[in-house]
């Protein structure tokens, strides 16, 4: 249960919740972390609940996960360092475009409405799930229509009518409901990350013979997953930025989409370093192309709800067949054993289901929903996702076997709020020229710059030979 405690409220209160934060990622103690990892810089994101501390947590995750890599190779911790300021900024975006903008990142439609009895957001970035709204709605594609089709449902009764229609929509509720309901209990019961082993690398338990193995010949602690193949099968946006931080650290990342999607908004943030391709998984000749991308690649990460990829023909059994010893990251957005499980869901619909935009409104005494300042569920996740990822590169390399791990953004959240409502704190100083890398990046929209990575380790470059590129720029391969 959430306490209203007051913390964060000193640099002290900001340090103890971001070592017990890592201490839930890592299983382990806040005192191990402490003296794990360093955090420099100063200032919080504007939130009533510790946003910055979830933002150097999760990205510490990462670089503790690459330090341990490092060791069971090189039999040394490099140390690792986490710049807060940064780590907020990132937070937002990394992007810095030089004459040119990025299209909006929200659809016309979406957005938070009145309902009869209270608030409901409804998530129409994706065309079908815009369809699936207005359909239930009964109203065209108008804002104003929209708002005045809403007022005349309850926020419940609307959400499981455009929920069964296909579409997406969250009804605005406190953290006590969340909390004291079946899927808030459900979710709360989950592993922040859930592991389960895949079984050996081997293909042939009497020879050893060992699976296809991708592009690496041998270990660089200065680019710790050069030669790493990594498989994209995500979407906007925790798992873009999982593959994008895997990528940093120089594993080569394949992003595979179907021919009909788009993700304009975000794409020119999160496709720094990686190559991508389309294929329609419908058509038996693509699944087989993706089987044989699967059978070299060492990393799948997906964002598929559970069974999704088993109506492909392409369930547990297969992957592992295709390629044993497969490390597998998965994210889902209501947790992994809920009624919730299938249900389709994005950050801003998981803050509302789970109390976050209501105690934000709350608290700073506002008279509509106040989400976090970021997407911060979102970034957090996808953080956590790469570090389960390197974990699991760690783990197949000194035991053999693989593993798959299982992320959710509603279990994020459980994390967050978990810390209960935060003190008030400094804010982070305004964006300065040092903070931005010199470096152009010649992205296919135009020029621009990111800013500095927020992630130290040390020895290791993090960075991306690939600038970002739009989706299905290459062909399906290695």
């Amino acid at each position: 249960m959430v306490s209203e405690q007051n913390r964060a409220g000193s640099p002290a209160d900001s340090t103890v919740i971001i070592t017990e934060m890592l201490a839930q990622v890592l299983e382990s103690t806040p005192d191990q972390v402490a003296r794990d990892v360093s955090v420099t810089g100063r200032g919080s994101l504007p939130s009533v609940f510790p946003v910055t501390e979830l933002a150097t947590a999760s990205i510490g995750a990462v670089g503790l996960a690459v330090s341990d890599l490092i060791a069971a190779v090189e039999g040394h911790h490099p140390a690792v360092t986490v710049d807060r300021r940064l780590a907020s900024m990132w937070f937002a975006s990394s992007l810095r475009p030089d004459g040119w903008q990025p299209p909006p990142p929200w659809d016309a439609i979406a957005g938070d409405y009145e309902a009869a009895d209270g608030w409901i957001r409804l998530h129409t970035n994706a065309p079908a799930h815009r369809e699936a709204a207005l359909r239930v709605l009964g109203v065209p594609a108008d804002r104003d229509r929209v708002a005045d089709a809403v007022t005349g449902w309850t926020q419940d009764a609307l959400e499981e009518a455009v929920v069964a229609a296909g579409g997406c929509a969250a009804a605005m509720h406190t953290l006590t409901e969340w909390q004291q309901g079946e899927v808030g209990r459900r979710v709360a019961a989950e592993p922040l990350i859930g592991w389960t082993d895949t079984g050996s690398a081997h293909t042939d338990t009497d020879t050893g013979a060992v699976a296809p193995a991708s592009s690496r010949s041998s270990f660089d602690a200065t680019r710790p997953l050069a030669g790493i193949r990594v498989l994209d099968l995500t979407r906007v946006l925790a798992g873009p930025i999982a593959t994008r931080s895997l990528a940093l650290l120089g594993a080569d990342v394949l992003r595979i989409d179907p021919p009909w999607w788009e993700e304009p908004g975000v794409i020119p943030d999160v496709m720094l370093g990686k190559r991508s391709a389309r294929l329609d998984l419908r058509d038996e000749h693509a699944r087989q192309r993706l089987l044989t991308l699967l059978a070299d690649c060492d990393v799948l990460v997906h964002g598929y709800r559970p069974g999704a990829l088993d109506s492909l023909g392409l369930d547990a059994a297969t992957r592992l067949a295709t390629r044993p010893g497969l490390i597998e990251v998965g994210l889902d957005a209501y947790g992994w054993t809920s009624e919730w499980t299938a249900r389709r869901g994005f950050d801003s619909l998981v803050q509302m289901s789970a109390g976050i935009a209501d105690a934000g409104m709350r608290h700073l005494q506002r008279d509509k929903p106040t989400p976090l300042p970021v997407q911060a569920l979102d970034h957090a996740t996808g953080y956590l996702m790469a570090a389960a990822a390197v974990r699991g590169i760690t783990r197949r390399l000194t035991e053999g076997i693989g593993s798959r791990a299982s992320l959710s953004l509603a279990r994020t959240a459980h994390v967050l709020t978990g810390f209960g409502i935060v003190g008030p704190q400094d804010a982070i100083d305004a964006e300065r020229t040092d903070d931005v890398n010199p470096a152009i990046e010649h992205t296919e929209w135009g020029p621009a710059r990111r800013l500095v990575v927020p992630l130290r380790i040390d020895g290791v470059r993090t960075s991306a030979p690939i600038p970002a590129r739009r989706l299905g720029s290459d062909r399906p391969e290695w």
